[in-house]
This record gives C-alpha cells, sequence and structure tokens, in this order.
C-alpha cells in the first residue's frame, strides 16, 4: 500500500469505491469489513409503505423519536433524530456549548476534525469545555463503565464543561449505554447511530440525546425536515422489533469469537469489548492490507498506527471462506 493509498483508506472504513479503482483486478464482488457495520442487516418482516412523494409530516418523526426514546430508555423529549451521527459530531462545535472541544484517542476521524486539541485516555478527567468520548471505543473497542462516564458527566457540569458520549456501537453490548441511568444530567450529551447495528447505514440517520435547551439549537440548525421519509418509517419499525435486536446481539457475540478464532489461526491477537469489530496487530499491516485487497476484501489501516488493521465481521459462508483463504496465502 502506497503513501497515497493510506491516505485514502485510513480516515473512515467503507471507500469501496476507491478500493475498485486502485485494484481493479481484484476479485469480485468486494467484501467489506472497513466498517464495522453489522452485514445482516435489519429487514421488515412485511413491505413497508413510504410516502416519498409528500414532505415527512411532524407527526411521523415524532413517532420515530418516541421509538428511539423508548428504546434508549430516556425521556421523549431528549431525543431528536438527524441524518446520522457523523452530521451531529459536525455540528457539535456550532450548538454554543462554549470552550474547547476534546476528543479521547484513539478516535474516529470525525472526532479529531472537529476537536481543539486530542487527549490521551489516562488524562481522562473533569476539563473546561468540551469532552468527547466514544464508547465502545472505536477503532479499539475499548469500554469505560457507564457509571465511570456517569461521574465524569457529573465533574464536567460542575466545572461547567460538557460531557459528550459517543454510543455509535452501544447497541451491540447491553448495558454499555450512559442513558438508562443518565435521569437528564444536564451537561451530557449522547449520540446514537441507527446504522451501524442495524447494518442500515445508507439510511442516513442517528439521534441527539441531550437537554431540551440543547436540541432546540439543534433542531435550529438542521431544520424542519432533518430526515427522510425512508429513515423516519424504517427507523420506527426496526427499534420496536425487539425479537431481531435480542437475536442480533446473540448472533455478533458468536460471529465475533468465531473472528477471534480465525485470526488467530494466522498469527493475529484481536482485541476489543465490541462484538461488530476486532483491531490485530499485524507485523507488516500495509503488506496484508495490500493482500487482502487483492483478494477482494477491504480493511481498515491506521495512519498513526501503522501496526494496526481492524476488521469487521463477514456476512455470509462465502465471506468468511474467503477471508480464511486470503490469509493463508
Amino acid at each position: 500500500m502506497t503513501q497515497a493509498q493510506s491516505a485514502t483508506f485510513t480516515h473512515h472504513g467503507g471507500r469501496i469505491d476507491h478500493a475498485k479503482r486502485q485494484y481493479p483486478d481484484a476479485l469480485q464482488p468486494w467484501i467489506d469489513l472497513s466498517t464495522g457495520i453489522n452485514p445482516v442487516a435489519w429487514a421488515p418482516s412485511a413491505p413497508l409503505t413510504v410516502d416519498r412523494a409528500s414532505l415527512p409530516a411532524r407527526d411521523t418523526l415524532a413517532a420515530l423519536e418516541a421509538a428511539a426514546a423508548d428504546y434508549f430508555d430516556v425521556a421523549r423529549d431528549r431525543v431528536a433524530a438527524v441524518p446520522g451521527s457523523e452530521i451531529a459530531l459536525r455540528l457539535l462545535p456550532a450548538l454554543g456549548l462554549g470552550g474547547p472541544v476534546r476528543a479521547v484517542t484513539p478516535c474516529y476521524g470525525t472526532h479529531v476534525d472537529i476537536a481543539s486539541e486530542t487527549i490521551r485516555p489516562d488524562r481522562l478527567g473533569a476539563m473546561d469545555g468540551t469532552l468527547l468520548v466514544a464508547n465502545p471505543n472505536n477503532p479499539d473497542g475499548r469500554l469505560i463503565a457507564a457509571e465511570t462516564l456517569l461521574g465524569l458527566a457529573s465533574d464536567q457540569a460542575r466545572n461547567g464543561g460538557w460531557l459528550v458520549v459517543d454510543e455509535a456501537f452501544a447497541d451491540a453490548i447491553p448495558g454499555a449505554s450512559v442513558l438508562p441511568e443518565s435521569r437528564g444530567a444536564d451537561r451530557l450529551i449522547v449520540l446514537r447511530s441507527f446504522g451501524k447495528f442495524f447494518g442500515l447505514a445508507g439510511l442516513r440517520l442517528g439521534f441527539v440525546v441531550a437537554p431540551p435547551v440543547v436540541l432546540a439549537r439543534l433542531r435550529a440548525l438542521l431544520g424542519d425536515w432533518p430526515v427522510s421519509a425512508e429513515a423516519i418509517v424504517w427507523g420506527t419499525v426496526a427499534y420496536r422489533d425487539d425479537a431481531w435486536i435480542a437475536a442480533t446481539r446473540e448472533r455478533i457475540v458468536r460471529d465475533a469469537r468465531a473472528l477471534d478464532a480465525l485470526l488467530e489461526r494466522h498469527g493475529m491477537a484481536a482485541s476489543g469489548a465490541c462484538p461488530l469489530f476486532r483491531l490485530a496487530q499485524v507485523e507488516d499491516a500495509p503488506a496484508l492490507f495490500d493482500r487482502l485487497a487483492r483478494a477482494g476484501i477491504l480493511v481498515r489501516p491506521f495512519a498513526d498506527h501503522p501496526h494496526w488493521l481492524r476488521f469487521g465481521l463477514p456476512g455470509t459462508a462465502e465471506a468468511w471462506d474467503r477471508l480464511e483463504a486470503a490469509l493463508a496465502q
């Protein structure tokens, strides 16, 4: 992998279009293991009716936010839908929270983009401004106990600051979220992603859980129709599908254990608490990235950590077999 190729793939996952251009002779179809998105997406048990001709009604948006609030176990007036948690991150500096934004590393590329400063996990503690932390973290899967984060939120409030917790992958780990015990903390903002756990990233749906005054600023920035009619209908039904949610949590844990075993068979130690992805230490990560790409498998490399590769879960038997074969070469 050249330096130019590395820059293409290290900011975030999902660059299949670039992979196809840079590896035109790769095996087809491509298998995207670079994002950590659930490869077995939620699907409705019966066809859903979506009115694509009309602007989404406020009542339908409220129903979506109510379904999400019930799923998150928070008050309904503290939830706002957004077109993906990425846009919520980008808008954080515009919400008038005051002070700098400090992101705990290693972290998402977007966290770095919006942060005034990055700090290491061992410096995690109350400070002025806004402290931004992902939990579970991406890419290393680090998990901080909810009670620890709630204590930090209280410390931030006493210090006049804010705590923002990016829970994009929290759906995969029961008990990981700070929300059920947050009890309306007045200096806590939580970001949630719909697409990662439900495997529907293309819908572009996420949520911000925050005090109503913050949500009012956010809604003013997003306007009257923040998410599509498609996202409203699909999200509302999916959040009520308790059986699928429970079965999926069990399945991804089994698949994560299988991925751990597969990587170990080929000399890689995998780590992380989030079952949707695994971070592997690799002696020559650029060479392995290149070999996998030539086999039509895209994983996630990291510019600042040249011995890291992150693997998402394969979604089919063919994908599992092709990954095993590529690693065995």
